[in-house]
């Protein structure tokens, strides 16, 4: 028997870190559509 344990965080970032999360996500973003497009092409 298994005891699952979950965590909710609430982050507070400030002017800088919420540029920098806005461009990190946004690279994520578009590395992975860039991708996602190339393996629809191969298909």
């Amino acid at each position: 028997m298994y005891m699952y344990k979950s965590y909710q965080f609430r982050l507070y970032p400030n002017d800088k870190q919420i540029i920098q999360i806005q461009k990190t996500f946004g690279c994520t973003r578009f590395v992975y559509n860039h991708y996602l497009e190339k393996r629809k092409k191969n298909i």
